[in-house]
């Protein structure tokens, strides 16, 4: 049975995480003294906190497989927690289009804002259509964009409907895009619990987090709906390969 003082694990490892994520910040700050910023720079450390920081604090293993694209393209990938950009962008130097909501996350805010964020609001047709015209300037400016297509988190096997209005663009401008497919092993790794802070305690209480990503090739179309929907097929296919033996939440 669960223990409530299992959490002392989860908020011992928050301040881990945040601590190191402020120290991480500060040092750059003062580094920007003597070495101007740029967004690889800026990138390159993102990286670096993922790779030696959250992920074995939070001791997330990885099984991966696949490679990111040789050239700047939208990465699109189905969304299953809130921790997916830690797990993907580990691999995969992006701008993530993320939720207008986390930029009022104290802390995760300003990380993602000083690494590569796009704030969108769904709900705002100016805003979506902002945040497209700006994704085309990233990766024409030869950065990557990592976007989640369902708008929102998905805890069926498959994906929920993508949105297609990133895929319209990726086609009118020639654009690259790979999809990336992501699965937990654990049912407590998917976002069931609407607020933020009750479904971190709830997730990373546990000792260990498995999950499994699988980076595709790069699709390429002149048609944006043929762009989602290969996308999209790609993903369902990986997806139900991945939950062969990690069938617990969809009831097999």
């Amino acid at each position: 049975m669960f223990s409530p003082l299992l959490y002392l694990l989860a908020i011992v490892r928050a301040l881990i995480v945040f601590g190191a994520m402020v120290v991480y910040m500060l040092t750059y700050a003062l580094s920007c003294l003597f070495i101007p910023h740029t967004k690889q720079r800026a990138l390159n450390l993102r990286s670096h906190f993922l790779r030696y920081v959250a992920l074995p604090v939070l001791n997330i293993h990885v099984e991966l497989q696949g490679e990111g694209y040789h050239l700047p393209a939208l990465y699109v990938a189905n969304h299953r927690s809130f921790s997916d950009p830690l797990v993907i962008c580990r691999y995969l130097q992006a701008f993530v289009i993320a939720k207008a909501e986390v930029s009022g996350y104290p802390i995760i805010n300003k990380g993602a804002q000083l690494t590569g964020v796009i704030w969108v609001d769904r709900q705002n047709q100016n805003s979506r259509t902002t945040t497209r015209d700006k994704m085309i300037e990233v990766i024409k400016e030869g950065y990557n964009v990592l976007v989640y297509p369902e708008g929102t988190v998905g805890t069926q096997k498959l994906t929920l409907p993508f949105r297609r209005g990133t895929f319209i663009e990726a086609a009118a401008h020639s654009i690259p895009v790979v999809p990336i497919a992501i699965e937990y092993r654990s049912p407590r790794d998917l976002w069931i619990l609407e607020k933020f802070i009750p479904q971190y305690l709830y997730q990373f209480s546990k000792w260990k987090t498995e999950v499994k990503v699988h980076f595709g090739n790069a699709l390429h179309h002149e048609d944006g709906k043929e762009l989602q929907e290969l996308a999209q097929s790609w993903i369902d296919y990986h997806l139900s390969h991945m939950q062969k033996d990690w069938s617990y939440h969809f009831g097999q």
